[in-house]
């Protein structure tokens, strides 16, 4: 293609949605005298500022049509961007079809993933698909050699500082990473479109599959300090930590923003007031109670040690009696709905505090997708967005549980959910007392959050385990029967599991023989 450093714009085409920052930008680019040429409402913008464009009416000689369908998609339009400079024969087919070039191509988008977000109705969503700013967009950005292409009011700015560094040109460098971002953005938005249609033809997982974001911000490191990281959010907004407003406190870090994701994920699963504080991707202590407050004493007693410096995630607005429990020791985040105006008095105390507010509780049964990368690809399912109704419970022991148990039981299966397989978790009146997390063995897991329970007992001088008295859930069936009896031995009154294992005649006759009341769900919640 040839060296194009420093390559003029004399012409430029705008064809916006999105009008911010409109009118100062064309009207610098006309005091550079560049020519300016519009479609549709970005003309009449233009011309309402007092700026001189041309229609692109006058370039293609047909008037808009069929609600704006059709407007630029015409040679005159795209003749003049996509012609190489550099090539007689590009010259030629353009003097000899009266098509003059076009150095600068300035578009953004229908606003289809905000109209979808909206909750709009198919006909209206469809419309919102655009078709001629996709196809100016990738042309500009297929013929970088010679046309500037900018897709953001963000890229304003920038564009203007090149021509005032270049002499009314931009270099190649400069275009290429404005073509870079053009082909990012297109592939967004088709993401957008291509995800809401598999949804509305109800195929959950096409042949071909994408995903976009917008980036919101580059992070200091991801989860180490040798790996580059950003954070982009996606369309439509889930209230959570991708959405929340930060209220004080430095930037969020990369473990930061998964870690109140997890928090506030696990909180929305309660109707009671509840409190949940998170120390990588686990909990470490999880409540409910009558105030907030309350619940956040009780769940940080199931594990004082693991909390500090941990994450802490509420589903209520939080109050001044929650925020001076929170702030006895040192967190990470707080994140919540709200926080009220005596609670941000007593977080500014502690300005080293990431304060979040959601401004609302994410729907924990909305459908949903989870992606993770693999080597070569990526693995994608439903969120596990199930949860469990007391009334699909199956009492599989001679004993059936209490109605405290029951209680205990759904409840800890709820935080179990949430834990790292193998999970498993003790509970007591509505707050954990032992959670074990991440192990290769099930047993294991029960034996950690039974010595973990056993310490801090210890170091609160107590006779018994928060354990001593409490329910056991496990996050999938038991294979053998060492698991339930590992915590029975810590003090389980009840379990509840999914079942399903070749031996669950082995755990109910173990879980008789010590008068344990065992309940299947019939589903797990495995975390990988």
């Amino acid at each position: 293609m040839g060296d194009s450093d420093g390559i003029l714009v004399r012409r430029a085409l705008f064809s916006v949605s999105d009008k911010t920052g409109l009118v100062d930008f064309a009207s610098a680019l006309a005091e550079r005298g560049v020519a300016l040429v519009a479609s549709g409402g970005t003309a009449l913008a233009l011309a309402d500022a007092g700026l001189d464009a041309s229609d692109v009416s006058d370039l293609t000689g047909y008037p808009e049509m069929m609600d704006g369908r059709v407007k630029t998609l015409h040679p005159a339009v795209h003749g003049g961007i996509l012609a190489r400079r550099d090539l007689a024969a590009h010259r030629d087919a353009m003097e000899a079809n009266g098509i003059a070039p076009i150095d600068l191509v300035v578009v953004n988008l229908y606003p289809f993933e905000e109209t979808i977000a909206g909750g709009a109705e198919r006909d209206e969503a469809v419309e919102q698909i655009d078709i001629g700013g996709p196809a100016l967009i990738r042309a500009a950005a297929k013929n970088h050699a010679f046309v500037v292409v900018a897709t953001d009011p963000e890229d304003y700015d920038g564009i203007l500082r090149e021509l005032e560094e270049n002499d009314g040109g931009t270099t190649l460098d400069f275009r290429r990473c404005l073509a870079a971002a053009a082909y990012a953005r297109t592939a967004s938005y088709d993401a957008a479109i291509s995800q809401w249609f598999a949804r509305d033809v109800d195929i959950p997982f096409p042949r071909h599959i994408a995903f976009g974001g917008t980036r919101a911000e580059v992070l200091r490191y991801g989860e180490n300090p040798h790996q580059e990281a950003a954070f982009y959010r996606a369309l439509p907004e889930r209230p959570g930590a991708a959405s929340a407003t930060p209220i004080q406190g430095k930037a969020l870090s990369y473990n930061n923003i998964g870690d109140a994701d997890a928090a506030f994920e696990l909180v929305a699963e309660f109707d009671r007031p509840a409190i949940a504080i998170i120390k990588h991707a686990n909990p470490c202590g999880v409540a409910v109670s009558d105030t907030l407050a309350e619940a956040y004493a009780r769940a940080f007693a199931c594990d004082p040690v693991s909390a500090f410096g941990g994450v802490v995630a509420a589903n209520r607005g939080i109050d001044a009696a929650a925020a001076r429990a929170i702030t006895e020791i040192f967190v990470e985040v707080v994140i919540a709905p709200g926080i009220d105006e005596d609670a941000l008095a007593v977080f500014a105390k502690k300005p080293n505090i990431r304060v979040l507010a959601t401004g609302a509780v994410p729907e924990t049964v909305a459908p949903g997708l989870a992606i993770r990368s693999i080597a070569g690809g990526m693995l994608v399912q439903d969120r596990d967005a199930a949860s469990q109704d007391a009334a699909d419970l199956r009492v599989v022991t001679k004993r059936a549980p209490t109605d405290r148990e029951r209680r205990d039981l759904l409840f800890a299966f709820t935080v179990a959910k949430h834990v790292k397989s193998n999970a498993i978790v003790f509970a007591r009146d509505g707050a954990t007392a032992g959670i074990g997390a991440g192990q290769m063995s099930r047993v294991d897991s029960t034996r950690i959050a039974a010595l973990k329970a056993a310490d801090v007992a210890r170091e609160a001088g107590e006779a018994e385990p928060a354990t001593t008295g409490s329910v056991a859930a496990s996050d999938a069936f038991l294979p053998f029967a060492d698991g339930l009896i590992a915590a029975a031995d810590a003090g389980a009154t009840a379990m509840i599991q999914p079942g399903g294992s070749i031996r669950d005649d082995e755990v109910i006759a173990a879980a008789d023989e010590r008068n344990i009341a065992m309940v299947f769900t019939g589903r797990r919640h495995f975390r990988h």
